[in-house]
């Protein structure tokens, strides 16, 4: 999953690159709320809580958003590193976003059990350090990394509180 995650994350680089110095804003909430529905809809075909679905999604999104932010900084602050071609947001970057959406969604259905044990987040963080070095990410996209993390396992004041040193 941290792989996909990863992979989005480098995504966000050509969703930086088709908007910038256009008028299409980083933020663009009627674009976020038809992802977030179209994935809540198929998380109950797929037998999965909408709500956590969203939430994994939604941090997807802002972490992708950490990521443009970045590099419209960087390029703002450094023309010579700005983009020099424009790839088409619709047919280019889209279908990849789409496709690994597809797969996020399948990996969520999979990892469900895994996802609300205790051993979630300490398996959660050692994947994303694997994929980020595996992904080669920069201290940019390791941001985002980071920020598509926390919605990924159970939070823990939805678990039974246990004494401290049980199981």
């Amino acid at each position: 999953m941290t792989d996909l995650f990863a992979e989005r994350l480098l995504i966000a680089d050509k969703v930086a690159a088709a908007k910038y110095g256009t008028d299409r804003p980083i933020d663009d909430p009627a674009r976020e709320q038809i992802v977030l529905d179209d994935v809540a809809a198929r998380a109950v075909g797929l037998g999965l809580d909408p709500g956590v679905v969203v939430a994994v999604f939604r941090d997807q999104i802002e972490a992708n958003k950490v990521v443009q932010r970045g590099l419209y900084t960087r390029w703002d602050k450094h023309p010579e590193e700005r983009p020099t071609q424009r790839p088409d947001l619709d047919k280019e970057v889209r279908p990849a976003l789409d496709r690994i959406t597809t797969q996020l969604l399948s990996a969520l259905a999979a990892t469900e059990g895994v996802r609300a044990s205790l051993s979630c987040e300490p398996r959660l963080y050692g994947a994303a350090a694997l994929s980020a070095y595996g992904h080669k990410l920069n201290v940019l996209h390791l941001k985002g990394l980071e920020r598509a993390l926390p919605s990924v396992c159970a939070r823990a004041d939805d678990r039974a509180i246990r004494p401290r040193g049980q199981l």
